[in-house]
């Protein structure tokens, strides 16, 4: 059964942690993107929890965990060090990794900084950051797939997005995102973790907070040198699952991964951006197969 802790961090927030299984079994730590919680892991963390120490926070300005008022609270490097200041108040050395959306951004950020700690890498519908970045200035289509994150990046928008403009946003900036119908309870707790105070505010400042930067369509901006320069490879064996009909995120972000990922493993599903709670069984299946294969190849030591 599924236990959601309210759990101080040495960072200085605290977090709600959706918290299953038995401690003394291989940990796996779920990280959510926006704008959702751990629910977005509903139907990995029973299945997982049956052999597997599963977490899954509700990240830094979600639902109702803490919301530090300051767009660079919200920083990619803050919120990694909530990922590990979190497997220490577990007492969790090591780990496998699984980030959907902005919790893969963080994910594959985490797992080139702290190799020491996580030795297994899962990434749902979330880019490889060189790769993304290099995609908003060379590929039409994903720049145009984009310009959401600036449309999130302006702050008036935070002013209607109380009340009925929750309902609005469900509708026009959400549901049309996903490939299955949101209803009933599903709804009305994302509803629910919006309506906290501050709690989109926050969710936006990720978008804010973050260094990517997305071109105008037509604009040529100056390009970052690091773009065409050494980007260190991903040191963990990786599994990228990717629904395929994301809007979102296109194809692209796939194409230049092994360069970037020597130890990895696509698995490509028929489903949207939400893949974990739109196509679960796929989900599930490829990690659990993954997992099993994984287990039986060497990892780097600490």
């Amino acid at each position: 059964m599924t236990e959601l802790r309210r759990i101080a961090l040495s960072t200085g927030v605290a977090l709600d942690v959706a918290i299953a299984g038995n401690p003394a079994h291989p940990a796996l730590i779920f990280l959510h993107g926006f704008p959702e919680s751990h629910r977005t892991w509903r139907h990995q963390l029973p299945e997982f929890a049956r052999d597997h120490h599963v977490v899954a926070p509700d990240q830094r300005g979600f639902a109702k965990s803490d919301k530090p008022p300051a767009v660079a609270d919200y920083a990619p490097a803050r919120i990694v060090a909530d990922l590990i200041a979190l497997a220490d108040a577990l007492g969790i050395a090591r780990f496998t990794l699984v980030g959907h959306d902005w919790g893969g951004a963080i994910a594959w950020m985490a797992a080139l900084n702290h190799p020491d700690r996580i030795e297994r890498l899962v990434i749902c519908n979330a880019p490889h950051p060189l790769v993304f970045q290099r995609s908003l200035f060379d590929d039409p289509d994903q720049r145009a797939a984009s310009q959401y994150m600036t449309r999130f990046r302006d702050t008036s928008l935070d002013k209607g997005l109380t009340g009925t403009g929750l309902e609005h946003f469900f509708t026009n900036g959400f549901a049309r995102f996903v490939t299955r119908a949101i209803a009933g309870e599903d709804k009305a707790a994302y509803l629910d973790e919006w309506g906290n105070p501050g709690a989109m505010t926050a969710m936006l400042n990720w978008y804010r907070a973050s260094p990517i930067i997305v071109p105008a369509p037509g604009e040529q901006p100056d390009r970052p040198a690091w773009l065409d320069g050494p980007f260190p490879p991903i040191p963990q064996p990786t599994l990228v699952i990717w629904g395929m009909q994301d809007h979102a995120l296109l194809p692209v972000q796939l194409d230049a991964l092994p360069g970037y990922v020597p130890d990895l493993r696509v698995v490509k599903v028929e489903a949207g951006h939400f893949v974990p709670w739109e196509a679960p069984e796929a989900v599930n299946a490829a990690l659990r197969g993954w997992l099993g294969s994984a287990a039986d190849r060497p990892v780097r030591p600490e």
